[in-house]
């Protein structure tokens, strides 16, 4: 099962690795991890994506509400949520696809934000499916590169 946690951190060193070595020592994989400081520049939030058992992610998550430098932690497995991943994608282009891949990125409502004789980077930012959806279109074209920033997720409302 598909977690989405948000933890709220002292903005220390070593923060990062102490919670990533709690979920490598119970056996989970991190899918997406994203960090980054809040309006408070004391504090960061990390958004770390992972799959697996709830019953032992459970004890993680209390081990990681042990932890002295953690402040505040959700799992937004049954709270209403958004989450968004940005994407940049290096395509080949010339001037016979040019066109073609410049629908493909209004359809998104992508922005292309770098063009060179025979490629384009596109930016644009969604959930997993909508990313997935742009790199499946623009594949046939010969994706040369793509870097994502992972997940990052909020609660909606108060």
């Amino acid at each position: 099962m598909k977690h989405t946690i948000s933890v709220l951190v002292e903005n220390k060193s070593g923060v990062l690795a102490r919670i990533a070595t709690l979920f490598a020592a119970r056996g989970y994989n991190i899918d997406s991890l994203a960090v980054g400081e809040t309006d408070d520049p004391t504090i960061s939030r990390m958004t770390i994506v992972v799959n697996g058992d709830e019953k032992i992610l459970e004890q993680v998550e209390k081990q990681l509400n042990k932890l002295i430098d953690v402040i505040k932690l959700n799992d937004f497995l049954n709270i209403e949520h958004i989450e968004r991943d940005l994407v940049l994608i290096k395509v080949k282009a010339d001037k016979n696809t040019r066109n073609e891949i410049l629908q493909i990125v209004d359809i998104f409502r992508a922005k292309i934000i770098d063009v060179s004789v025979n490629t384009v980077i596109i930016e644009m930012t969604g959930d997993e499916d909508k990313i997935q959806a742009i790199l499946n279109m623009l594949k046939p074209f010969g994706i040369k590169e793509v870097a994502r920033t992972g997940i990052i997720a909020i609660a909606r409302g108060a």
